[in-house]
């Protein structure tokens, strides 16, 4: 085999080392190249498990059930010890076979005495991964310069096996990394899919088959919503409903970063790019490969980095800084904002190309202003998210402290809330958590009241007296027929209990029972 050969032959080792084939596969083919290389009636691989040499694969004419099953201690064969040591191939004379410690193979074939042997060590770097050995029945010794050759094929696979071992543990980690980031997401994350679909507002079950719908695409969405309102786990529920689930999910905040690191963060950048840049570093859309990139706070981006998204977008293309290189990645894009992107386009500090290529498919999330019906869910579900997190299980809401969360208009959305809710299981020694674990102003949420009010006649003022009666009826319905108590109607409106009563007489509401609903099963007022 000349020099060119050898070239070719590591070359193609080198390619089944790294393909999906595997190991096994790898040393199988690895014998049949052998035979180009060497005669033999039998080539067989043999692995080093805790100081035991283990057949896995054997070639030519005296291979076997039995010898691809042989196993032997490397304590009981010298010659094969120090060939390891040594790192040198041999091959054994007549002598050596008549005076020596015996066959590898005694006991399995009944190989004549003096017959030819070889012994090949299979070392890559601080390694030795095994041995291959040659036999064959004629009884002669195999020449030097065939030994010397098989030595340089014996390296030239070992380093294959090498490359093949490496992978396949960088693969395995990999999986148990992917299986942990996967663990811990749920548990940090939370099952955010079944809070979306199991609302009790129409909107936002409108809003999370919308989200299904989309997902099942590549096409880039944009979420919208004020800051609190749970933009990254809406994100998260898209990703985990479309076909790159098993791919990474990676997040960036335009917002949180400073403008002169935000294109590194992004594209990531060479060594020697700026000033401390001492190796290279990939960026968020590289790890994203295969996955999902989520640009939170996109209307905070600065206007001359947005024209490098826009490409990448585009081409799915782009150069790390520093680079003249074009890097591509296959990424699907979300992006968040509580920003008005429209008023940021006619200031300047938006891209409207952009805007339209972001916007495609738009998800706008609700306040929790607007989705009040959703408090005893979403506080069942962030009181189990903080027990995963603080252990302390089994705390629950009552439905007088829905009612006095109910009375609050909540300015910072569900991230106020789940904060709420936490400084409740710090301060609280019982496990039920009542209107008097909730440090929060006692005001009725306008918003809510106002939507609750029936639609006015066309040209038609209401009198003050209607006003009034309107809205004592949405604070009777908001805490369900109840006066008393620092989570009833009195406490809301800023009356005295009696003095509610009296101006209920005068405007005449009367019927208390109707405002009483039964609380829905498995909620946490129950």
């Amino acid at each position: 085999m000349g020099q060119a050969e050898l070239k070719r032959e590591a070359r193609d080792l080198i390619e089944l080392a790294t393909s999906e084939e595997g190991v096994g596969e790898l040393l199988r083919r690895g014998l049949d190249w052998l035979t180009r290389v060497v005669r033999f009636d039998l080539a067989t691989l043999l692995l080093l498990r805790e100081g035991r040499l283990v057949a896995v694969a054997a070639r030519g004419p005296l291979a076997s059930e039995k010898v691809r099953r042989h196993e032997l201690s490397l304590a009981d064969f010298p010659s094969l010890r120090q060939a390891l040591e040594t790192r040198r191939a041999r091959a054994f004379t007549e002598e050596e076979h008549a005076h020596g410690e015996g066959d590898p193979f005694d006991g399995v074939l009944d190989l004549p005495p003096g017959h030819s042997c070889m012994v090949v060590p299979l070392c890559a770097g601080e390694r030795c991964y095994g041995l291959l050995t040659l036999d064959r029945t004629e009884c002669e010794t195999y020449p030097q310069a065939v030994v010397e050759l098989v030595e340089v094929y014996g390296q030239m696979l070992a380093t294959a096996l090498q490359q093949a071992v490496q992978k396949s543990t960088f693969e395995r980690l990999h999986r148990r990394e992917h299986e942990h980031a996967r663990l811990l997401e749920s548990q940090l994350g939370g099952d955010e899919v079944g809070v979306l679909e199991t609302s009790r507002s129409p909107a936002v079950r409108e809003l999370a088959q919308r989200a299904r719908q989309v997902a099942e695409t590549d096409t880039p969405v944009l979420v919208l919503g004020e800051t609190g309102t749970g933009k990254e786990r809406l994100a998260r529920a898209v990703h985990r409903w479309s076909a790159r689930a098993d791919g990474p999910f990676v997040t960036l905040n335009c917002a949180a970063i400073p403008a002169g690191l935000l294109e590194s963060e992004l594209f990531g950048h060479v060594k020697g790019a700026f000033t401390g840049a001492t190796r290279d570093r990939a960026g968020r859309f590289q790890m994203a490969h295969g996955g999902t990139l989520f640009l939170d706070e996109i209307g905070e981006m600065p206007v001359e980095l947005q024209a490098k998204l826009l490409r990448a977008l585009q081409e799915k293309a782009f150069e790390p800084v520093g680079s003249d290189k074009t890097v591509r990645a296959d990424v699907r894009i979300l992006a968040a904002t509580h920003v008005d992107l429209l008023q940021a386009i006619a200031q300047r500090r938006f891209r409207e190309d952009l805007y339209y290529r972001l916007s495609v498919f738009p998800l706008r999330l609700p306040p929790l202003r607007e989705r009040l019906e959703d408090l005893p869910l979403l506080c069942a579900f962030l009181l189990e998210e903080q027990a995963r997190r603080t252990g302390r299980r089994g705390m629950r809401v009552t439905t007088e402290g829905i009612a006095r969360l109910a009375a609050y208009d909540w300015p910072g959305n569900i991230r106020e809330l789940a904060n709420a809710l936490e400084r409740a299981t710090i301060l609280s020694r019982r496990m039920e958590l009542g209107p008097e674990a909730f440090d929060l102003p006692l005001r009725a949420p306008a918003a809510v009241l106002v939507e609750s009010l029936p639609p006015l006649v066309p040209g038609a003022v209401p009198s003050l007296e209607e006003v009034q009666r309107q809205h004592i009826l949405r604070v009777l319905a908001l805490t369900k027929g109840r006066i008393y108590g620092p989570a009833g109607a009195a406490a809301l409106l800023g009356l005295k209990p009696s003095t509610l009563q009296s101006r209920m007489k005068k405007l005449g509401i009367t019927r208390l029972e109707q405002y009483v609903a039964t609380e829905p099963s498995g909620s946490p007022g129950e």
